[in-house]
């Protein structure tokens, strides 16, 4: 998992008693009670791009089943509401497991309509384990360092060579964490959500989420029913799949997103000179990928790196351009310099990333029940791969800890919720990391809830990324809590927002420069990162 916003961890203060100041011109009830219960210090931690960003912590138990006993501490971030309506804390978070939100309410406040985002405190955090928040795992540094053996397990050797990195990996973490380990999973950070909301002097909260974040919101829900004002899930993970179903979902959706890769570099063969034949160029792709498997490039990029390097390419088209330049210059002019390039950019990890990988493991493996036996692994993955093989052993792979996994699986949470508010819903119909699914059951399973579905949109993580019709319906639910009303599966329907354009001649794969697409959705796509 890449992560690659900054966090924000200098900024953040230890849980005080004194009260939250409230501005002034806030003097709805809503206000005054915040100001009476609120517990959080915030001090200044302004980027240039979020110039009035405020930032925090509190402590929670590690253990809520011993409230008195090790507390654990969350980041927190804020900004904070300017209007003299106020509506209360809304909650973001960007997804993972694993994700960092203190980034993301900056990202949330300045990109929701002005006059919306007045009335509301966003506030972002840290998840347990994550980031700013403390103890932040990291199981085993480096994990991901390259060169890795080759995904596609050919021969009993890579096999085995795969299965002993996913073994060190569980160990290594069992053996680190062993007294954190059984409480990082997503009941409990939800149960840390509420108690934000407590420390925050909230009755209620306001919850925007993206990618499994949907699935923070979803178990928020259910638990705590009567402290949901406003609930908007953004592609949506589908809770009868949690996780081993839902990971085999994904390797057909992705498989789809990079054969959609392959027509959009067929579409412009003037540019890239890869062919006007999708198939043939997917077939030139698996061929760079066999050359890759034999000679890493620049000793960096195998066969396993670079399917890291496209696999962001199914989260977000905007990647595409850089992608195909570098599929192109490796092919045609045999320059992998690009390649190694892209590898940098989008699929390399550093340590933030090995923070996320670690809590995306003690969530996933500790959420709910994986298969122990390695034999079904084999049978269910080999089975994916002759239908869909861009990413179903480099999926198998980054799951397989679970297998290995110290601590017992708990039961899912039956989301099934008939006691909400309206709720808003967004799914695109061919989002490959939440296949669209997971937004028709929700949309079931969530009583009152909307669904507005993005028609032909592949991206992962629609809203406040370049889509006017979507945002309409985001900003006049946060306004007023108003929902659209259909008749069939969805409630309402966007178009998807173009697919972007080659860069441009001055542009390269080894340029900082962005394409032609929505900054609003590089930015997003950047806080939200991969994997999740």
């Amino acid at each position: 998992m890449r992560r690659s916003t900054a966090v924000l961890c200098g900024a953040t203060v230890v849980l005080a008693g004194t009260l939250t100041a409230v501005p002034a011109e806030a003097s709805t009830s809503q206000s005054a009670q915040a100001a009476q219960a609120a517990k959080v210090t915030w001090k200044k931690c302004a980027t240039d791009d979020y110039p009035t960003l405020q930032c925090a912590s509190v402590k929670v138990p590690l253990d809520y089943a011993k409230p008195q006993g090790r507390k654990i501490t969350l980041a927190l971030s804020r900004v904070p509401h300017t209007a003299r309506k106020y509506q209360g804390p809304l909650l973001v978070n960007p997804g993972g497991p694993g994700g960092s939100g203190l980034t993301l309410a900056g990202f949330v406040a300045s990109s929701l309509p002005k006059e919306v985002a007045a009335q509301y405190d966003v506030i972002g955090f840290d998840p347990r384990g994550v980031g700013a928040s403390k103890p932040a795992l990291d199981c085993k540094p480096g994990y991901f360092n390259p060169v890795r053996p080759d995904s596609v397990p050919s021969t009993a050797g890579i096999e085995k060579a795969n299965l002993s990195r996913a073994k060190s990996f569980a160990k290594a973490c069992g053996t680190k964490y062993a007294d954190v380990l059984p409480h990082i999973n997503t009941v409990n950070a939800v149960k840390d959500m509420d108690s934000i909301r407590k420390a925050l002097g909230a009755k209620k909260i306001n919850y925007f989420g993206y990618s499994y974040g949907t699935y923070l919101g979803q178990v928020y829900a259910k638990l705590f029913p009567s402290r949901v004002r406003r609930l908007v899930l953004d592609s949506i993970v589908d809770p009868d799949g949690v996780w081993y179903d839902a990971n085999i979902s994904q390797d057909y959706a992705f498989d789809a997103r990079h054969k959609a890769l392959m027509a959009w570099i067929a579409k412009y063969n003037d540019t890239y000179k890869l062919g006007t034949d999708p198939a043939k160029i997917e077939a030139k792709w698996y061929a760079m990928r066999a050359e890759l498997a034999k000679k890493p490039a620049d000793g960096k990029v195998g066969a396993s790196e670079l399917e890291d390097t496209f696999i962001p390419g199914g989260y977000y088209n905007g990647y595409w351009p850089y992608l195909a330049q570098a599929f192109a210059a490796y092919v045609n002019d045999k320059n992998a310099e690009p390649l190694v390039q892209a590898y940098e950019n989008f699929a390399a990890i550093d340590a933030s990333g090995d923070n996320g990988y670690s809590i995306y493991t003690a969530v996933q493996c500790r959420d709910a029940s994986w298969p122990r036996d390695w034999n079904q692994w084999r049978k269910d993955n080999w089975g994916v791969y002759k239908k869909a093989p861009f990413m179903a052993w480099n999926n198998a792979w980054y799951n397989a800890p679970c297998a290995f996994w110290p601590t017992k699986s708990m039961k899912p949470v039956n989301v099934a919720n008939s006691k909400l508010p309206p709720v808003l819903l967004f799914q695109a119909t061919n989002d490959a990391a939440t296949p669209y699914q997971g937004g028709v059951t929700v949309h079931r399973l969530l009583k009152h809830s909307s669904l507005v579905v993005e028609k032909g949109g592949g991206n992962h993580g629609i809203t406040l990324s370049g889509n006017a019709c979507l945002d309409k319906y985001l900003a006049k639910y946060l306004t007023d809590g108003t929902v659209p009303r259909g008749h069939g599966v969805a409630d309402a329907v966007c178009q998807k927002t173009a697919d972007p354009e080659p860069l441009s001649t001055a542009m390269s794969a080894l340029s900082t420069e962005q394409p032609a697409t929505a900054a609003g959705a590089d930015t997003l796509h950047g806080i939200l990162g991969f994997r999740g």
